[in-house]
């Protein structure tokens, strides 16, 4: 099989890269184990030093590699740099606090001394998106390899290049060979890799179905898993929110990323007295956004990242207006090179719409109008996905109370809901299971061990 790169602005084609074959894929794979048995031995000074190398050399780079970003999957070219800064921000965090949270752990027993040490499990894969190809990647890399593991990357087949850039990082900061390492493979041979015993655990962020389908592989060979799929999250307005603020903050929520993002505002729910106004100002901000070539840095709307994403969101809405859903802008693909669609709000949504049931990968902003809070938390909860939330009150109690009663890995209130590398990230139901990052994520891949001394 060919992996193609393709410019999602224009539909050209950058490169092809061939697929490594199974014996490459079984060379690799020893040869990171047999880096593994010498990396665990390590100190997290040395660890630290060259993580340290890895935030220089993004920092450094930051426009090189942000251009291969949005060359590769499209993304506008500010918010690829900022990516790429993101990147060494959670390098740099996990080089200066993983000995602090792996340090040994002293429990009171009836032991002369007893404890829990943290030890590194090995070859850990890890299964990426497109969407945010660098960031992805380097929030898990940070701290599997800060904690003494070597990492195995299986990137989406749509950004190889990213796939390469991000391990070209690793060998210029200095890092032993092997000890990241990407396989150009297709979908189709991640199972094969999952069944190696080199392989310890395996972690992917995904849709729901290849979540399903790597958790079915990794269960029967007994190897840890942590999911982080999709998202339908709910951007929650109170009778007393700001509305001027929340269609601020809200455009923002829906489109960064031109609204390919499993935490993006996807559902807004809004009580009936802000629904008009919140509706008008939410389609004037939509309406003033730039669409155009990422590349340029004024562009705040960029292309899909693929046809059949393009094609997929707009069956999703078109089904929806078919269903009684209201159109106030938007609704169509742009009638230019490249896949791109016309940033949408669509109102009067409601249950059974694709938009409403559905995640919606692209910029398009579905209205649910509610009575009150009651019906606001119950339509916020009334979905398979369960990654973050977003409520947006003036009474903070109340706020705390009701972000207790959402059924979502991560409550923002009177913010959007974003990744940061001190809080733990991960969701639950059908968004998955585990956590990555903050002191919690670097403990998903490692050996808890009580220790016992009589």
């Amino acid at each position: 099989m060919i992996l193609q790169s393709i410019n999602p602005a224009n539909g050209k084609l950058i490169a092809t890269f061939e697929e490594h074959s199974l014996d490459e894929i079984r060379e690799s794979t020893g040869k990171t184990w047999e880096a593994f048995l010498l990396w665990k031995e390590t100190s997290f000074r040395e660890r630290s030093n060259l993580m340290k190398k890895v935030a220089y050399q993004l920092r450094t780079h930051g426009e090189h590699y942000g251009r291969i970003i949005t060359e590769e999957m499209g993304k506008p070219i500010i918010q690829s740099i900022a990516e790429v800064e993101k990147c060494a921000w959670v390098c740099e965090y996990y080089a200066e606090n993983a000995e602090r949270f792996l340090k040994d752990e002293l429990i009171e027993t009836d032991a002369s001394k007893s404890y829990v040490c943290f030890e590194p499990l090995g070859v850990i894969l890890a299964i990426m998106p497109w969407n945010f190809p660098f960031w992805q990647v380097f929030r898990f890399a940070a701290p599997a390899l800060m904690a003494g593991n070597v990492a195995l990357l299986k990137h989406s087949s749509n950004v190889p290049r990213c796939s390469l850039a991000i391990e070209e990082v690793f060998q210029k900061a200095g890092f032993p060979p092997h000890l990241f390492t990407t396989l150009l493979i297709s979908s189709e041979k991640v199972g094969d890799v999952i069944k190696d015993d080199k392989i310890k655990a395996v972690t992917l962020t995904g849709s729901e179905d290849a979540g399903s389908k790597v958790a079915e592989i990794a269960g029967r060979e007994i190897k840890k898993t942590v999911l982080e799929l999709g998202g339908s999250d709910p951007f929650i307005i109170l009778h007393d929110a700001d509305v001027n603020v929340c269609a601020s903050v809200g455009t923002q929520a829906r489109t960064t990323n031109t609204g390919q993002s499993c935490i993006a505002a996807k559902r807004f729910i809004v009580v009936e007295e802000q629904a008009k106004e919140f509706e008008r100002l939410l389609t004037e901000n939509i309406e003033k956004l730039k669409v155009g070539d990422p590349l340029d840095k004024n562009t705040q709307i960029g292309p899909l990242a693929r046809k059949d994403l393009l094609l997929e969101l707009d069956k999703q809405v078109q089904d929806s207006i078919a269903q009684g859903a209201k159109l106030l802008t938007g609704g169509k693909r742009l009638d230019r090179p490249g896949f791109y669609y016309a940033p949408t709000v669509l109102t009067d949504v409601r249950e059974g719409m694709p938009v409403y049931r559905e995640e919606t990968f692209g910029p398009v902003a579905a209205v649910i109008k509610v009575r009150d809070e009651e019906e606001a938390i119950r339509i916020a909860n009334a979905t398979r996905f369960g990654l973050g939330a977003s409520l947006w009150t003036k009474d903070l109690k109340k706020a705390e109370e009701l972000a207790r009663k959402i059924d979502s890995g991560m409550v923002f209130i009177n913010a959007m809901v974003k990744s940061d590398p001190r809080l733990p990230f991960g969701g639950v139901k059908k968004s998955g299971y585990g956590r990555e990052l903050s002191h919690y994520g670097i403990k998903e891949f490692v050996n808890i061990k009580s220790v016992w001394i009589a």
